[in-house]
């Protein structure tokens, strides 16, 4: 039984006494029946290979006491501060030894949230295709894991609760997290006299995937949304930064992209925080190919971007994250 094995791993136990000792649910969890999910399943864009299998699994949790609990407790957990920047919910990885219910855990938490996260977008007013294309994202990163996996789950469960947890919008090309500015990325903004600084609120910017190109006209759209959407639905929020952390900053991307290149185009519209020292190869292999471990020499030469991130590694270079900013 899933609760069983996590007890018998030392971290996890103390993960769930941790959130059993808050007591009994203060909100009701309740999945949709077997004959509803496979629809709420498609609302979110869930890959239809993967439906008949949460299907099977949702019979599964139900039918476990304890882990129907335990699901109770995590949704409890995620939406009693619903909306609160960096007040959501991050579960730890489950061992592989509770298996395919193990690793699609988190999928049944959202979906049992979802009463909770629209009832947030109705009180925010947040408009209704807005809301749908944002948790759509549970289905784009459901896609992203098969792609890297051959089966269902969520490579970061972390990241699709900022989407349910009213923290994250996607608007057009790219998705808008209510953040709060870092120390060094803070004190640059208030250097530059934007009467902002460390911990005041920011938007950082997200590049999803198979979202289309990355165009300059698709940002500046992208860019004019989130302006009028924080502005109308968050007024009580002032955001005068954007901010990015991405391998996307990394400057030494125009040694092989040309200057009219949408990347380079993009990385112009930022001004760098700071350097980042520690190297992070993996990042680009993962979202240019599809997964950090593919062996550098066999990597795809089809793209601009492809060449550039294989022929740097091949050369004997390295790949950093980039931490840019600009004022909103």
């Amino acid at each position: 039984m899933l609760v069983e094995e996590l007890r018998a791993d030392e971290k996890l136990a103390g993960w769930l006494r941790d959130l059993e000792s808050g007591g009994a649910p203060r909100t009701e969890a309740v999945l949709p029946d077997a004959i509803e999910l496979p629809d709420v399943l498609l609302d979110l864009a869930v890959p239809h290979e993967c439906v008949n299998e949460l299907v099977a699994l949702r019979a599964r949790l139900v039918a476990d006491p304890e882990a129907l609990t335990l699901l109770s407790l995590c949704v409890d957990r995620f939406v009693r501060d619903m909306g609160k920047i960096g007040g959501g919910w991050e579960p730890p990885p489950f061992p592989e030894s509770t298996g395919a219910l193990g690793r699609t855990f988190q999928v049944f938490v959202f979906i049992a949230a979802l009463p909770y996260v629209r009832a947030y977008h109705r009180e925010r007013d947040i408009p209704a295709d807005v809301s749908r294309r944002t948790l759509a994202d549970l289905g784009r990163n459901l896609a992203v894991h098969r792609r890297r996996t051959g089966t269902t789950g969520l490579l970061v469960p972390w990241w699709i609760g900022l989407h349910f947890h009213g923290e994250l919008y996607q608007l057009g090309r790219l998705q808008f997290q209510r953040a709060r500015l870092g120390g060094r990325t803070g004190q640059a903004a208030a250097d530059a006299g934007l009467g902002t600084g460390p911990g005041e609120p920011c938007l950082s910017l997200h590049i999803a995937d198979f979202r289309g190109p990355l165009s300059p006209e698709a940002i500046d759209r992208s860019l004019g949304r989130a302006r009028e959407f924080f502005a109308r639905h968050y007024p009580d929020e002032h955001y005068a930064v954007a901010v990015c952390h991405s391998w996307l900053l990394d400057r030494q991307l125009t040694r092989y992209l040309s200057a009219d290149s949408n990347i380079v185009r993009f990385q112009e519209r930022f001004r760098i925080a700071y350097e980042e020292t520690k190297a992070d190869d993996k990042a680009p292999v993962a979202f240019v190919f599809g997964d950090p471990e593919l062996p550098v020499a066999d990597l795809p030469r089809r793209t601009g971007v492809e060449r550039a991130v294989g022929d740097h590694l091949r050369a004997g270079g390295h790949w950093y994250g980039g931490h840019g900013w600009f004022a909103l």
